[in-house]
C-alpha cells in the first residue's frame, strides 16, 4: 500500500504536532508521540504519575491542534453521571421519556481526558466501558453512536481493586510520567514560563491552530487495517511468545489489538508496510506496572536490533555528564545553605545517573567515573553536615 500526497500531508501534520508538544513541554516527547499514535490507531491511553507533571497541559494542548471537540473532567469519588453524560432533559422526562442532553459532554466528543479516572463510580465506569470498547452510549431506550476517536485517562497510580481490571485493560496504551525538575530544572521553569504566558493568551480568545483537519484524519485512520503486517509477523510472533514465557500477563485482546499499533506506527513513518522497526510502540502495552521494565528492555532489543530506535533516543554520556556536573554543581556552591534532604535527593539522582550510564554504555569508564566523582563530592559534603 502507497500512501498518496492527501495521506502523506496528514501523517506529516500529526509529526508537526509531536514537534510541537515536544517543544512546548520538557521531558514529554514519548507522551507526545503516544498520543499521536492512540488516535492514529482509535486506541486508549493511560497516563500513570503524580500530580503536577503536565498532563493535562500536554492533552489540551493536543487536543487543539487537532479539529476535534474535546472533553475534559477531573473525576472524584463524588462525581454525577450527569456532569460528564449530561444532565437529564425534563421536558421530555414530564412526557414519560429517559433522555439524557449530550450536547457538549462527554458522548459528542471526539477526544476525551479524565483525571484521576479510576475514581469515577461504577454507574460512571460501566457506561465509559461500553463507549470506549463500541463506540455506543445508552441514552434511554436507545443505543446512540459516538464520535469517540480516543478516551485518555490519568491516575496518581495504577488501581489494586480487581473490579477495576477490566476497565484499565481498555488502554491499550500506558505510559508512567515522571517529574523532570530535578535533572532539567533550567528547561522546566522557561518553558513552563511560556505556557504561562500561553494560558494568559488563551484567557484572552487566541488559541493554536489545528494541525490536523478531523475529515483528514479518519481518512489516514481508514489506511491502519491496510496496512502490511506480513514483514513483521514472524518478529512479532516471536516477541509475544517470549513475553508470555516470562509470565508477562496480556489478554488475548492486548495481543490482537498490539498489531494495530504496529500498523500505526509504520504509518507515522509515512510506509504502508511494517517492519520489525515498528514494534517500538509494544513497549507500552504493558498490563501490569511491575512488567513494564521486561516489556520495554524486550522490545527496544528489537527495535535496535532492526536499525529503529526507541521513542526518546538515549541520553549521550556528553549529556550524562553535563546533567551530574550540573546537579553537582547546585549544590556544592552554596554548600553553606543547602539542606541535608537536597543532598540526599541528589545523591539519589546522580546515582540513577550513573546506573544509566553503565547500563547504556557499559564501556565509557570515563564518564562512569566523572559521574562517580560528582556523586562523591556530594556525598562528602553531606557527610560533613552529620
Amino acid at each position: 500500500m502507497r500512501l498518496n500526497d492527501e495521506h502523506l500531508a496528514t501523517v506529516r501534520g500529526l509529526q508537526s504536532i509531536i514537534r510541537d508538544l515536544d517543544g512546548r513541554f520538557v521531558g514529554r516527547r514519548d507522551a507526545a508521540t503516544l498520543l499521536v499514535l492512540a488516535v492514529l490507531a482509535r486506541e486508549h491511553m493511560l497516563l500513570i504519575g503524580p500530580p503536577g507533571t503536565a498532563k493535562t497541559d500536554l492533552i489540551t494542548r493536543f487536543a487543539g491542534l487537532i479539529h476535534t471537540r474535546p472533553f475534559s473532567y477531573l473525576l472524584t469519588r463524588f462525581t454525577e453521571p450527569s456532569e460528564i453524560f449530561g444532565p437529564l432533559d425534563f421536558e421530555l422526562f414530564q412526557k414519560g421519556q429517559y433522555r439524557i442532553k449530550t450536547e457538549e459532554m462527554l458522548p459528542e466528543s471526539e477526544i476525551v481526558f479524565l483525571d484521576e479516572v479510576f475514581q469515577a463510580s461504577s454507574a460512571i465506569l460501566n457506561t465509559l466501558l461500553t463507549m470506549v470498547n463500541e463506540r455506543r452510549f445508552h441514552n434511554g431506550s436507545r443505543a446512540e453512536n459516538t464520535p469517540l476517536i480516543s478516551l485518555f485517562g490519568a491516575s496518581s497510580e495504577f488501581p489494586d481493586d480487581p473490579a477495576l481490571r477490566a476497565f484499565s485493560d481498555r488502554f491499550l496504551l500506558r505510559l508512567e510520567v515522571e517529574p523532570v525538575g530535578r535533572s532539567r530544572l533550567h528547561d522546566l521553569l522557561d518553558r513552563g514560563w511560556e505556557q504561562e504566558r500561553a494560558r494568559a493568551q488563551q484567557a484572552t480568545g487566541v488559541r493554536p491552530t489545528p494541525a490536523v483537519r478531523l475529515e483528514d484524519l479518519k481518512n489516514v485512520q481508514r489506511l491502519v487495517r491496510d496496512v502490511d503486517l506480513t514483514p513483521v509477523r514472524a518478529d512479532y510472533t516471536e516477541l509475544i511468545g517470549e513475553l508470555l514465557a516470562q509470565g508477562v500477563t496480556l489478554s488475548d485482546r492486548r495481543i490482537v489489538r498490539g498489531l494495530k499499533l504496529v500498523a500505526a506506527a509504520a504509518l507515522l513513518r509515512e510506509d504502508g508496510t511494517a517492519h520489525p522497526r515498528d514494534l517500538w510502540p509494544l513497549a507500552h502495552f504493558w498490563t501490569e506496572p511491575s512488567d513494564a521494565a521486561l516489556v520495554g528492555a524486550a522490545v527496544r532489543e528489537r527495535v535496535t536490533a532492526a536499525g529503529g530506535e526507541p521513542i526518546t533516543p538515549r541520553r549521550s554520556t556528553t549529556e550524562l555528564t553535563a546533567i551530574a556536573e550540573h546537579m553537582a554543581d547546585q549544590v556544592l556552591r552554596r554548600k553553606d545553605r543547602v539542606t541535608r534532604a537536597s543532598l540526599i535527593a541528589t545523591l539519589r539522582d546522580l546515582n540513577d545517573l550513573l546506573n544509566e550510564a553503565r547500563q547504556q554504555y557499559p564501556a565509557a569508564q570515563a564518564a562512569h567515573d566523572f559521574i562517580r566523582r560528582q556523586r562523591d563530592q556530594v556525598s562528602v559534603l553531606l557527610e560533613e553536615q552529620l
